[in-house]
């Protein structure tokens, strides 16, 4: 079941769901970047290793949106806890010049329940963008981070 905090700000989405599997299965399935890219739908070559600082590029493979790069520095990574990346606002289209993308924070934290392990995703950094920008971009990532959290849900059961 995946649930959605709602608050006033703009700035910030914040969605968690419960995976019956334990903290160490989702866990690598969030920083493994092989496992990262089936679920989150970006080709990633086994060579990329998301650690602290490091720079992850990859292809993204849902249809229609080929064309475009996922974008990633590593932040923060706690093992079984907080795995953290700064992406751009928007993916990288390279038919486009990009001067001042926003940055957003996304912060993956993991806590073991009883059913199995909760995962909370909260996306911040919107507020950078231009008054009347915050509220779409907000909204489209609020529905991309719903069928991430599904993904990762799906993609974990099915490999335990």
């Amino acid at each position: 079941m995946i649930t959605d905090r709602i608050d006033s700000s703009t700035d910030r989405i914040e969605k968690s769901v419960v995976i019956r599997a334990p903290r160490t299965h989702v866990w690598h399935a969030l920083t493994d970047a092989k496992e990262f890219g089936t679920w989150f739908g970006v080709a990633l070559d086994g060579s990329q290793s998301f650690v602290p600082g490091a720079r992850i590029q990859g292809q993204f493979t849902h249809a229609g949106c080929e064309h475009l790069i996922w974008d990633a520095t590593i932040e923060r990574m706690e093992p079984e806890r907080i795995f953290s990346w700064r992406w751009p606002l928007d993916p990288i289209d390279p038919s486009r010049e990009y001067a001042d993308i926003p940055i957003n924070l996304v912060v993956f934290e993991l806590e073991e329940v009883a059913e199995g392990t909760r995962l909370t995703v909260v996306e911040s950094g919107f507020d950078q963008l231009p008054l009347d920008g915050r509220a779409p971009a907000n909204r489209k990532n609020t529905e991309g981070w719903g069928i991430q959290t599904e993904a990762i849900a799906r993609h974990v059961a099915g490999a335990a």
